[in-house]
C-alpha cells in the first residue's frame, strides 16, 4: 500500500511538471481553485502541527488527503479544462505536497522537486507558510434541538447574525413538523454552538 502511494505522489508530480511549466504558484479564494488552495493550506497547517507533536501517522494520513484532493483538479489541468486560477492553485498545492512529504520521504521529495524544476534542495528551503484566511471555515454546523432533544443540524455562514440563524432554523422541515404550524415559545441560540427551539 505504501509503495502504491509513493507511485501515486510521483504520478501527480509528473502531471504537474508536464502540465504546469512556467506557472507561478498562487493561492485562490473562490471556486474550484479556492477549494484546492483551502485544502492545501489546511493540510499544510495540520501537518506542521502533527510533525511538531511527533504525530507522524496523522501527518501521513493528511498527506493522503491532499493527494486525494489534488487528483481531479490535476487531471482537469492535464486535459486543458483549467483556467489560470486553477493552474496557479494546483501548482502551489503540488509544491506544498512536496514540502510536506520531505520529513517522511526525503528522497522522493527531492526527486519530485527536481521534476518540478527546483534547483536547490527541498531540505534547504524554508517550510511553507499557510495563509490564515484559507484555513478558517466560512460555514459552521449547528446542532438543532426541539424541546431539549436533538432533531438535526443546520449548516450556516459562520458570521450569520442571530436573526438569520433563527429564520433558517424555523425553516427546517423537522422544526416545522415539531411546531405543527404554531409559533415557537422561544428560540435559544448559543452563538456558534447550538440552537434550541421551545415549542
Amino acid at each position: 500500500g505504501a509503495h502504491r502511494f509513493v507511485q501515486r505522489i510521483w504520478r501527480l508530480v509528473q502531471i504537474a511538471a508536464e502540465s504546469l511549466p512556467g506557472v507561478k504558484p498562487a493561492a485562490a479564494k473562490d471556486g474550484d481553485a479556492g477549494a484546492v488552495s483551502k485544502a492545501a493550506h489546511k493540510i499544510l497547517k495540520a501537518v506542521g502541527e502533527d510533525i511538531e507533536k511527533l504525530g507522524f501517522n496523522r501527518a501521513i494520513a493528511r498527506i493522503y488527503e491532499l493527494a486525494n484532493a489534488l487528483a481531479t483538479p490535476l487531471n482537469d489541468v492535464a486535459e486543458g479544462k483549467a483556467d489560470a486560477a486553477l493552474k496557479g492553485a494546483c501548482r502551489e498545492a503540488v509544491e506544498i505536497l512536496v514540502h510536506i512529504i520531505a520529513p517522511v520521504m526525503p528522497h522522493l521529495a527531492e526527486e519530485c522537486w527536481e521534476a518540478l524544476g527546483g534547483t536547490e534542495m527541498v531540505a534547504e528551503r524554508p517550510w511553507p507558510v499557510y495563509d490564515p484566511a484559507l484555513v478558517v471555515d466560512n460555514e459552521i454546523v449547528l446542532p438543532v434541538q426541539v424541546n431539549g432533544k436533538k432533531r438535526g443540524d443546520l449548516t450556516i455562514a459562520r458570521d450569520a447574525d442571530q436573526g438569520a440563524v433563527e429564520k433558517a432554523v424555523l425553516a427546517l422541515d423537522f422544526v416545522q413538523k415539531a411546531l405543527e404550524g404554531k409559533a415557537p415559545r422561544k428560540v435559544i441560540i448559543v452563538p456558534q454552538r447550538i440552537v434550541n427551539v421551545v415549542a
